[in-house]
């Protein structure tokens, strides 16, 4: 993949409403339904259906498909539960960093079915260039990385944090997330003591699961425009910096971009994989938006904040002409206090502190 187009969303709009019903479970509502309804909606066939909510089998019968009700797992009836005994559909195995592949955590909920079979067509929907291009298959695994997965995690009831293996502490949750969409979702649904005040009496049920399905729709796309509007654009520029990262540096451990803002963490770790890469990447080189140039420690994969390789310590929290001395290189302008970031005037700077950094390593 070494150049990607411009690509621009496409407006569903003219799209005439279809007259296919969808069905789903009535009463409360999660995510997962919320999600897999909208999903569907984006579709040609299934347009602005309307949605029927039950658990009456005889109700059901007469839908021209249905998600997460029904103990039927059947893409040629259109039937896509999750519930039943002996379920284990998943998505296709994770890569790891060592290229090995791994069993995904989750089992597929209803939403993740539905974009299992109808997820390239939602994606080509929205950007019909993607439609037979390589580029569809990596946008496809990355929107399930990126937001699918823990929509299917959390209906199904994985936690984020894996079992304590034999002899190992249990590692417990430092803080709870409330702000996630399933968490969200879940508060569109009428308080148990909630009076509408229009018709003093409790909320319609169905209007408020038309206001989460939208809300699914509105992150599925906010991701799904990072990822091909940003994320993709960007890959083919991170990918030359990691084909040419022996001229930036013998080591192969420093790479330059000609400039900053792009995304490019998560790249880096694909990438890696892709050029099976012996060593890897330790820091990015690029100028900020005043023209300074910035030397970034690349995380290990799966942290947020931990380095593969910070820089030294005693540049840590230092400035301006202070770092220049203790760091022994000209023209330094700050390391961060934590040590994943410093700056420089110039490129020669930036990359002899990359290059001091390496040499400190253990």
């Amino acid at each position: 993949m070494s150049t990607s187009p411009s690509y621009k969303r496409a407006k569903l709009s003219h799209l005439e409403p279809s007259t296919k019903i969808i069905g789903t479970h009535s009463g409360t509502f999660q995510a997962d339904e919320a999600l897999g309804v909208w999903l569907l909606r984006q579709l040609p066939l299934y347009r602005q259906s309307p949605v029927v909510r039950s658990r009456d089998p005889a109700v059901l019968e007469g839908c021209d498909i249905v998600i997460d009700v029904g103990g039927t797992y059947d893409h040629t009836k259109l039937r896509y539960d999750h519930h039943q005994r002996g379920y284990e559909e998943r998505f296709s195995p994770k890569t790891e960093s060592d290229g090995s592949e791994v069993e995904r955590c989750t089992k597929l909920s209803a939403s993740g079915l539905v974009y299992r079979h109808y997820g390239r067509d939602v994606l080509t929907e929205y950007y019909p260039e993607l439609k037979g291009s390589s580029e569809l298959e990596w946008v496809y695994n990355k929107m399930y990385n990126s937001f699918m997965e823990a929509i299917d995690a959390i209906d199904t009831g994985v936690e984020p944090i894996p079992p304590a293996k034999d002899g190992e502490e249990e590692i417990q949750l430092q803080y709870f997330d409330s702000t996630g969409l399933s968490s969200r979702v879940g508060r569109v649904n009428p308080r148990w003591n909630e009076i509408d005040d229009a018709t003093n009496a409790p909320p319609e049920l169905d209007a408020r699961f038309e206001i989460a399905s939208s809300m699914c729709g509105d992150d599925f796309l906010s991701i799904l425009t990072k990822i091909v509007e940003s994320d993709l654009p960007a890959r083919s520029i991170v990918e030359g910096a990691v084909k040419s990262r022996f001229e930036c540096d013998p080591s192969g451990e420093i790479i330059c971009f000609p400039s900053g803002g792009l995304p490019w963490k998560s790249q880096i770790y694909e990438l890696e994989q892709d050029y099976k890469l012996s060593v890897p990447v330790k820091f990015v080189l690029y100028t900020d938006q005043a023209g300074m140039w910035r030397i970034q420690c690349v995380s290990v994969e799966g942290k947020a904040f931990e380095n593969r390789l910070s820089l030294p310590a005693e540049w840590r929290g230092v400035r301006d002409e202070d770092l220049s001395k203790v760091a022994g290189i000209e023209g330094c302008t700050f390391c961060h206090a934590s040590g994943f970031i410093g700056g420089n005037k110039n490129y020669d700077g930036v990359l002899e502190m990359a290059r001091v950094a390496l040499s400190k390593q253990e």
